[in-house]
């Protein structure tokens, strides 16, 4: 039975195992893949020290961020530098394409519904006229903000004293009702049938006790207060 030796190793061996360069660095093209995977899944820029520590012994970092800022120039994504770090960016003549328009629905108050229903049926009408036909006064900001939503306009001044202005509504207001003219607004009945309108007498066939005097709109705090109802 022949004896079995145990040899430790010797100093030369044990440096050699710790030598980083005992093995050679990947190829300069799987260097450079390695550090597209390293910058894409990061969620902030990185410095070249961070990078080197990710990838194996011997690559050089700093020839392969030049080779992939030149093989992505004119790209629909570049490489580029942030402070000490780098980072990929979406080419700057591309960012209207990451535009997201975002649609915010407000539902319009009853001031402002009542004053575009007034508009609408009553079209040429005058700020006095739908203060005469609503019954309160009309707040400043309202008319001016139906003008702002596209979906009101100043028409004709009138041949009256003072030459007060008129407003009427806009085709864009037509497209979003889905309407071909003003004339294709619905009437008494068939709002009544959609549920629209209560079936009920007229105010001035009830008691006069029966509604509370309505009091003139307050003023608006700000510029959408009197526009839309708060959620």
């Amino acid at each position: 039975m022949s004896n079995l030796t145990k040899t430790s190793p010797t100093p030369d061996d044990a440096a050699a195992d710790a030598d980083p360069n005992r093995f050679p660095p990947p190829p300069l093209f799987e260097q450079e893949r390695m550090v597209e995977a390293i910058l894409f899944a990061s969620n902030a820029p990185m410095t070249m020290r961070q990078i080197a520590a990710r990838m194996p012994a011997g690559c050089d970092p700093a020839e392969v961020i030049y080779g992939l800022k030149v093989r992505y120039e004119g790209r629909g994504v570049h490489l580029g530098k942030v402070g000490d770090a780098w980072a990929f960016r979406t080419a700057g003549d591309l960012g209207f394409l990451m535009e997201e328009d975002a649609i915010e629905n407000r539902r319009l108050s009853r001031a402002a519904t009542e004053t575009l229903a007034v508009i609408a049926y009553h079209q040429p009408v005058t700020r006095a006229e739908i203060e005469e036909i609503r019954g309160v006064t009309v707040n400043r900001g309202t008319l001016d903000q139906l003008i702002e939503m596209g979906w009101v306009r100043i028409g004709r001044r009138r041949m009256s004293p003072g030459r007060p202005s008129t407003f009427v509504v806009t085709e864009e207001f037509l497209d979003h009702f889905g309407l071909e003219s003003a004339r294709d607004l619905p009437g008494l009945t068939e709002l009544r049938a959609a549920g629209l309108l209560e079936s009920r007498p007229p105010a001035s066939a009830l008691p006069a006790d029966l509604f509370p005097e309505r009091q003139p709109e307050d003023e608006p705090t700000g510029p959408a207060d009197d526009l839309f109802d708060d959620e």
